[in-house]
């Protein structure tokens, strides 16, 4: 019998062992065991009435976001912003994506809604296909016997702005010898305001000449420094600075081989000094002018007014597991806004300052200085 007649006879039984009752049924399977050879529970699975395709079984509710549609806006967005993590990035969209259609193109309406209607897990699962890793290292050398009498300070309990903890980073291509240059990072412990700049070298002027330019500059009054134990602070030319203020500026150090202690600006050495320096030489006298333009301009301008950032406000110890709450995602701007000790004065200029500026701008200014070091960095003579 060929696999058509056999097809064929199914197809008609199968139809009378529908309609037939049940001592009927026990006939109908009695004959095709005996036609064709099979086993009694074959036959009644082979007689059982057949439906329709079996859709498949999908987990959970229909998707909301088609990630054809806004993947190329946000991962513009995202790259130009420092690759934030889904909170940050949901922060920065009110401020980037307006500037984005300024920028690159018009979004459909739908498209702008479901951007900012998305959640911070939404954005990064619409970005995973975007994401990168990168690397980290450090440098510090140890400071004199100073240290003893500068206090140690472990925790920040101060909540107004303008207490900093600062750090130096090696440019040094992985050779550290002293002829190469660094950079000075210092960030605002209450509204996590950045400032960096360009040293030739970790001398104890060229220290005091960058601490000069941070006071004159921050958006509000310095009162305290923290630094880890490296010669290039602990000094009596920086405690002197220090004390010699008016009023004067507290000045603490971390434990030594502590270095959660200073936490907040060893985060910020790779977010803002290896992101766009990276981990090359910086030995030409030519390019710390350069360097120092970026950091007192454009670069400055992007870190403190359009990127946001996290802050910790607790954690708790269940069992093997520590719980972090973090506070909602704002840009250093935001928090200094935020801050009664901030003249109304001083909070006019920065929001004008703001207003005049795109991101996407202020980031290819970034970039475009950054090829230009780049340039002037590589024509060292060998």
């Amino acid at each position: 019998m060929s696999e058509m007649t056999r097809q064929e006879v199914l197809v008609r039984k199968r139809e009378r062992y529908v309609r037939a009752g049940k001592e009927h049924k026990g006939k109908i399977i009695d004959e095709l065991v005996e036609l064709f050879g099979y086993h009694r529970k074959a036959a009644i699975r082979a007689l059982r009435p057949r439906s329709g395709p079996v859709a498949p079984y999908v987990r959970g509710r229909p998707k909301e976001y088609d990630p054809a549609l806004l993947l190329a806006p946000l991962k513009a967005i995202w790259l130009a912003a420092l690759q934030p993590c889904g909170e940050r990035l949901k922060a920065c969209l009110a401020d980037w994506l307006p500037a984005y259609e300024a920028d690159h193109r018009r979004l459909d309406a739908d498209v702008r809604e479901a951007l900012l209607a998305a959640s911070r897990a939404t954005l990064d699962r619409l970005l995973i296909p975007a994401r990168v890793a990168h690397r980290r290292r450090a440098a510090t050398r140890p400071g004199s016997l100073l240290r003893a009498a500068i206090a140690i300070r472990t925790a920040w309990p101060e909540k107004a702005p303008g207490y900093l903890e600062m750090d130096t980073v090696a440019l040094c291509g992985g050779a550290l010898d002293d002829r190469h240059g660094w950079m000075f990072d210092a960030v605002d412990v209450h509204t996590t305001w950045s400032v960096l700049r360009g040293l030739p070298n970790r001398s104890e002027a060229s220290v005091c000449g960058q601490l000069d330019d941070l006071a004159a500059r921050l958006p509000f009054a310095l009162r305290g420094l923290d630094s880890d134990n490296g010669g290039e602070f602990i000094n009596h030319q920086v405690v002197g600075w220090c004390a010699g203020r008016t009023p004067p500026v507290a000045f603490t150090r971390s434990r030594p081989y502590q270095k959660n202690d200073q936490a907040h600006v060893e985060q910020k050495n790779y977010t803002n000094v290896r992101l766009w320096f990276g981990y090359d030489r910086y030995d030409t006298a030519a390019v710390w002018p350069l360097v120092n333009a970026l950091c007192r301009g454009a670069l400055d301008q992007l870190l403190n007014l359009f990127l946001p950032t996290l802050k910790l406000q607790s954690k708790r110890r269940e069992g093997s597991q520590t719980r972090r709450v973090y506070g909602p995602a704002q840009t250093p701007l935001e928090r200094v806004l935020a801050c009664e000790e901030v003249s109304q004065e001083q909070k006019a200029r920065l929001r004008a300052e703001k207003a005049a500026l795109n991101p996407f701008a202020v980031r290819r200014e970034v970039d475009r200085q950054l090829r230009e070091i780049e340039a002037v960095r590589q024509s060292r003579p060998a």
